[in-house]
């Protein structure tokens, strides 16, 4: 279905858009907006029943959420700047490709165009809407065309303790609240990740050209968290797509460690026994933690209680993450029996024959980057920790003798989670560094301005040609 409620250009342009999607699209909707910023309430829809398509309708709650996508990452107060609006053309639909009905990819289009293309990836599982506050809202102000896409797949819905591949969505709820995620049904592996980041650009170069009449010159691509995995994939895969990259704490994928069913587990194992401790930084359990790769823990004592950083991790994303990721690649692993925080990876590479190290492989970064990548990641990350993704990413690039330009920018106190600044405003936000390197990497492309070395952004500093400390940050946590 083509939405497109007006008359004159705007209709000629949603045509043209229409026209050059042909079969490869279903369920269009697509509109002319006086501002495609966030800023408008209509750019990001706050679920199903907000858009004029019927093919949403049939969704289950939370499967859909772009709201709470743009806000999950960074705070839920805008941490972009904006300063005028952004009149163009809107576009949303799903790949017809998608037997499951659930690829979806959306396109921005300025009125006042640069000639240039932004692609984002996605973060965790969430919806093409995910990068408006972060990427969106900071690319279109330049003039940037933008795509952004869902991995193909929707998010997760309500499930209970019967699902088999279903996961506890929280240890401390009580009676437990158990979802499924979309990306854990048979049809829908971890590959597809790279596959529609790959062919979302491909997707927009042909729109971009049909709609604005010439290719675009250049085309960047940027992503947070698995959304920087599929800008890593990417640049790895179809460096042919691209003139470069910003990977905003990306996950790292090895077979060989590290990886998250090798990483989580430790932390699950610990955590209790350090609460009930008192949350005592020089007990065994927080320097079995630490010793696991991670960053310290924050904490703050009230009368109320004592809120910590690492709490925070555990309550929406230790457990749940590893459940995910393992239900998709050891299915076998009797999830509450056995017990994550009993996984051992290395055990169940044996147990399995293999298996799990191959499906692991199959979705492996590899480092070997053919056009200009950018790391960008927070010392206190505590769900992807910097010495078990960002450093060690770092490194595989390394291995390769022949790799295009590649640097590691260390944002010092800064987490994977924006919001939690507002508890800990000891943490830095990465949203305006990331900015910043999107600002080099393009610098760097298309007026051949020297990247700055890898190094540690200091809290409260900036990128610098002359680092006060290049390479990795001596300490995790500045107070």
């Amino acid at each position: 279905m083509l939405l497109c409620p007006i008359t004159g250009q705007a209709a000629t342009g949603c045509q043209a858009i229409l026209n050059a999607l042909g079969n490869r699209a279903t369920g269009v909707v697509c509109f002319e907006s006086p501002d495609l910023t966030t800023n408008n309430i209509t750019t990001s829809p706050t679920g199903p029943t907000t858009l004029p398509n019927d093919a949403l309708t049939g969704w289950p709650a939370f499967a859909f959420t772009p709201v709470t996508d743009r806000g999950v990452i960074a705070p839920a107060t805008n941490p972009t700047t904006i300063t005028k609006a952004v009149p163009g053309i809107q576009v949303e639909g799903y790949y017809a490709d998608d037997p499951a009905g659930e690829a979806r990819f959306l396109l921005r289009f300025p009125t006042d165009w640069n000639g240039k293309l932004v692609v984002a990836g996605a973060s965790g599982t969430r919806s093409e809407f995910n990068g408006d506050f972060v990427w969106s809202d900071y690319v279109l102000q330049k003039g940037y065309a933008y795509a952004s896409q869902n991995k193909g797949i929707m998010n997760l819905f309500v499930s209970a303790s019967t699902d088999p591949l279903g996961c506890r969505l929280n240890p401390d709820t009580l009676n437990f609240f158990f979802v499924h995620f979309y990306d854990n049904d048979p049809h829908k592996p971890f590959t597809l990740w790279t596959r529609y980041m790959i062919e979302t650009a491909e997707l927009a170069k042909h729109v971009v050209e049909d709609y604005y009449g010439k290719e675009p010159s250049r085309t960047y691509a940027v992503g947070t968290s698995n959304g920087g995995y599929q800008v890593r994939r990417a640049l790895e895969v179809a460096p042919e797509l691209f003139d470069g990259g910003i990977d905003w704490e990306g996950t790292f994928i090895d077979p060989r460690g590290p990886n998250l069913l090798i990483d989580l587990p430790p932390v699950l194992a610990n955590f209790p026994a350090y609460v009930s401790g008192g949350y005592d930084p020089t007990s065994q359990a927080a320097k079995n933690i630490v010793e696991a790769g991670y960053p310290p823990d924050i904490t703050l004592t009230t009368t109320a209680g004592t809120t910590s950083l690492w709490n925070l991790y555990n309550e929406s994303f230790w457990e749940v993450t590893m459940c995910q990721w393992q239900k998709r690649l050891d299915p076998g692993y009797d999830t509450y029996v056995s017990g994550l925080a009993n996984y051992k990876y290395f055990n169940r590479v044996k147990a399995t024959d293999g298996a799990v190290f191959g499906n692991l492989a199959q979705i492996a970064t590899t480092g070997n980057i053919g056009k200009p990548l950018i790391t960008v990641a927070g010392t206190m990350d505590a769900l992807l920790p910097i010495r078990r993704n960002a450093r060690q990413y770092e490194a595989e690039v390394h291995e390769h003798q022949h790799h295009a330009p590649y640097r590691l920018y260390e944002v010092q106190n800064g987490n994977h989670i924006e919001s939690y600044a507002a508890t800990f405003p000891q943490l830095e936000l990465i949203t305006p560094h990331a900015h910043e390197a999107f600002d080099v990497l393009v610098n760097h492309v298309e007026d051949g301005v020297p990247l700055p070395p890898s190094q540690c952004i200091p809290h409260g500093g900036t990128v610098s040609s002359t680092p006060e400390e290049s390479g990795h940050c001596k300490n995790l946590f500045v107070p």
